[in-house]
């Protein structure tokens, strides 16, 4: 059964990357934002199965985007993964500590991806 993905990200590239590799290797549907604000905006009338996170981008970043979604009944279960090209240390326990429930550097591997996917979703 399809499930449905928020991914997000400020960079257009990365947001076609992903969603062409999950939309092409998997069942799954995929759905997107530009940014923080949005993707709190979008789980919360979309109800995503997976929210795929940047860190760092315009507006509010992937850390205060996962508390928000924390905060709230309605996004509170949704794992969260959060994708960025942060590998430093303090950003990884910011993200751990911001709620997230998984934390991948890019660039992202293709197959690495769908496998991380498939272990919240399945296929």
């Amino acid at each position: 059964m399809s499930k449905k993905i928020l991914v997000v990200d400020d960079s257009k590239t990365a947001l076609m990357m992903e969603r062409e590799i999950l939309e092409k290797r998997t069942s799954h549907h995929c759905v997107t934002a530009a940014d923080g604000q949005e993707a709190v905006e979008k789980a919360q009338q979309e109800h995503p199965d997976l929210v795929l996170m940047d860190v760092v981008m315009p507006r509010m970043n992937g850390f205060e985007a996962c508390k928000m979604m924390r905060q709230q009944p309605s996004t509170r279960e949704i794992p969260i993964v959060l994708v960025t090209t942060r590998g430093e240390e303090s950003y990884m326990e910011a993200g751990f500590q911001s709620g997230c429930n998984d934390y991948i550097t890019k660039p992202v591997n293709g197959a690495e991806l769908v496998a991380l996917v498939q272990s919240y979703l399945g296929e």
